[in-house]
Formats: C-alpha cells, sequence, structure tokens
C-alpha cells in the first residue's frame, strides 16, 4: 500500500484544506493504464472504487490502476521557493 513521507502528509494536508468542499475532501491519483504519468487533483469525496489512504489527516484517493502502479511505494513532496509543489514516487526502503 502507498505511503506518505510527513512532508507529503503536510503538504496534502495544506492543499486540500485550501479547497474545503467537504471534510471527505482529498487528493485524488489517477493512473492510464499503461501510461507512464500519474495526475493528481482535489476532489470532494473518492470515487466508486478508489483505495483511500489516510495519513494524520491527510487524506488520498488512488483511482485503480494508480493504486496498482503505487502498491509498494512512497508518496514524497517538496515545495519550491515560489510555491510549486513537486510530488515525487519513491520505492520503499
Amino acid at each position: 500500500m502507498l505511503t506518505l513521507t510527513e512532508t507529503a502528509t503536510t503538504v496534502v494536508k495544506t492543499i486540500v484544506d485550501q479547497d474545503p468542499n467537504t471534510e471527505a475532501s482529498g487528493l485524488r491519483i489517477n493512473g492510464e493504464p499503461g501510461a507512464p504519468n500519474l495526475t493528481v487533483a482535489v476532489v470532494a469525496e473518492p470515487e466508486a472504487g478508489d483505495s483511500v489512504i489516510e495519513a494524520e489527516g491527510a487524506r488520498v484517493f488512488l483511482e485503480e490502476n494508480a493504486a496498482i502502479a503505487l502498491s509498494d511505494k512512497t508518496l514524497d513532496a517538496q515545495v519550491g521557493e515560489n510555491g510549486a509543489v513537486n510530488f515525487a514516487v519513491l520505492d520503499k526502503t
């Protein structure tokens, strides 16, 4: 199952809190079959079939293909000087 670093947990909570649609809001990661890229978006709630990852108040919803691709990974994040967020997918150590 995907895990989040402390930094990723903080960043996800910060991003989601900026768009407080509901208490069920979270960051949704979507993947297309065979595609190398994943997309992320803040959504009000998980879609049917999504896996839900919760870490210290951060909620991440994984679309089925993304859940498979990230099952043995760790999500990390960095915030640049201009406030831009970059997510990185790391192998678990």
